[in-house]
């Protein structure tokens, strides 16, 4: 629908009063008392098209009509979830075209990427026309993940089309390109593990996870500061702490990054991880976590896990109840 100031070449916007198509239908106006305590100042245009919108659906008419107008109504106030559910109705009732449906709620989408009951709208549509529309619906999300990359609706509708429609195949490929372009898009880290955890096509997380890590420790060692990589590696060990103790990778990155900067809470923090699940450390790392301890005198010597907490106390003061607790617990 054109707004009432419509732009040259554009075809000038009927109110419903002067449609002849409405003409036996009288407006419901909005019922707020005779005494309101705070009347809301509508626009007349809004108004009226919302008196209209109230006579059909009091009257439950699902008729093209009827239809037109709840586009007004959209127009006017894409959030209505009222004129949204009422609109499902009539579709459905007039077995209507919705690949035309879908593209007018594209339209609406582009404007109001955060509307919760516009992406609503698109996941019944989705639903309803299957696994044809799979690829469009990827395309669409990736339209408005590139205008806002942490957009959380275009997410969620992209993993919901992935799991119930499909479109796997070029998934992990395009989390690649999310991260070359911005490695610190957390949102596209979380897609990845997405992928690699539940893609029928790449053969699960066992399978991926080797591959993975040497993409994750690369991702670190680039920016050792970047939190997203270290969350993802830890998760790749997910259930399986044995595993991730015995993998001499991980030990290893927190190494390389802390030879670097001892203050990476990041890889303290994983280190000291470790050390509580029975790491057995190399001379190397030993070394490296005294050599912190001799730096600096207010870091008490002992233990190697309460020693790393014990910089972590230092190097994380915003955490540091937290720190100071967790020693309790080695100390137990």
């Amino acid at each position: 629908m054109s707004s009432p100031d419509e732009e040259e070449g554009v075809d000038e916007w009927v109110p419903p009063s002067r449609r002849p198509e409405l003409a036996d239908v009288a407006p419901l106006p909005q019922g707020d008392g005779p005494c309101p305590v705070v009347a809301i100042a509508y626009r007349d245009d809004f108004r009226e098209v919302m008196d209209y919108f109230r006579a059909l659906y009091a009257a439950g008419e699902r008729s093209p009509r009827a239809l037109r107008i709840t586009a007004d109504a959209i127009d006017f106030n894409p959030g209505n979830y009222t004129v949204w559910h009422f609109r499902r109705v009539i579709l459905e009732a007039l077995d209507a075209d919705l690949i035309q449906e879908m593209n007018f709620v594209d339209q609406i989408a582009e404007c109001n990427a955060k509307n919760y009951q516009v992406w609503h709208h698109k996941r019944w549509l989705a639903e309803k026309l299957g696994p044809d529309v799979a690829n469009s619906e990827h395309e669409f999300t990736r339209k408005i993940l590139y205008d806002d990359a942490k957009n959380y609706h275009a997410w969620s509708h992209r993993q919901w089309v992935l799991q119930a429609l499909g479109g796997w195949e070029s998934e992990l490929q395009y989390c690649n390109q999310l991260l070359e372009e911005d490695v610190f898009n957390n949102s596209a880290w979380n897609q990845r593990y997405l992928v690699v955890t539940r893609s029928p096509i790449l053969g699960g997380l066992v399978t991926m996870r080797d591959s993975e890590v040497d993409y994750t420790v690369e991702a670190i060692i680039a920016n050792p500061q970047n939190e997203s990589p270290w969350r993802y590696l830890r998760g790749l060990y997910k259930g399986d702490n044995t595993l991730l103790v015995a993998d001499d990778r991980i030990s290893d990155v927190c190494l390389k990054v802390l030879n670097n900067d001892w203050r990476c809470i990041f890889a303290l923090g994983l280190l000291l991880e470790l050390l509580r699940m029975g790491l057995q450390p190399s001379d190397e790392l030993r070394g490296t976590i005294e050599a912190i301890n001799n730096s600096d005198p207010e870091i008490e010597h002992t233990d190697l896990a309460t020693a790393v907490c014990s910089i972590l106390q230092k190097c994380d003061p915003l955490r540091i109840n937290y720190w100071s607790w967790y020693r309790t617990t080695l100390s137990s």
